[in-house]
């Protein structure tokens, strides 16, 4: 039998990071991801004690996150869980939704600033169209990033996510690292 080697979605055996200025770009392999649909006529649930957020916005609880996606539907991120079947441990959470597996069709990539929000904000400025000044810890929205349509996540001030599709991962980080690399002096 073949020896088979698992790649992230940018192709390498590792996560690929790299640094410009204040702004540094990780790859984030490790994140299961796993949206979450109520049927007609089903109550709001609570998985893992979570109240899901309003539109537009995003909530952590330890290693799980959730973003609404639209009326009813959320995805649900989890740290680390890339290797697991997470959608099965939600759908055991709740189990009267419609859960799906998302995790290979997507790729997330994480934005740090080492010097505030400033460099996150002026990423987003040359990036999306969205008023960036509004766009504070705790929201989520799904917008399109050039040809590309990606979820953003304001992990923190000093924290965005980036959501992309995996086949368009290679494209989405070159249009990510032209912009950090023009905002390398602030």
């Amino acid at each position: 039998m073949t020896d088979l080697t698992p790649i992230t979605a940018l192709g390498g055996t590792i996560a690929r990071v790299e640094t410009y200025g204040a702004l540094s770009l990780t790859e984030n392999p490790a994140m299961a991801l796993a949206s979450l649909a109520l049927r007609k006529g089903q109550s709001v649930p609570s998985p893992f004690g979570m109240t899901l957020p309003e539109p537009g916005k995003w909530t952590k609880s330890g290693a799980i996150g959730v973003y609404w996606m639209a009326k009813d539907q959320w995805m649900v991120e989890a740290e680390g869980r890339a290797e697991e079947d997470f959608a099965r441990v939600l759908k055991v959470e709740v189990p009267e939704a419609s859960v799906t597996e998302q995790t290979d069709g997507w790729a997330a990539i994480e934005i740090t600033s080492s010097k505030g929000a400033a460099p996150i904000k002026a990423l987003l400025e040359k990036l999306v169209n969205l008023d960036a000044a509004a766009f504070t810890h705790g929201a989520a929205l799904r917008t399109g990033l050039e040809h590309m349509s990606v979820f953003l996540i304001r992990r923190a001030e000093d924290r965005l996510a980036v959501w992309g599709m995996r086949s368009s991962t290679e494209t989405l980080w070159h249009a990510l690292v032209v912009a950090a690399r023009r905002l390398e002096d602030i």
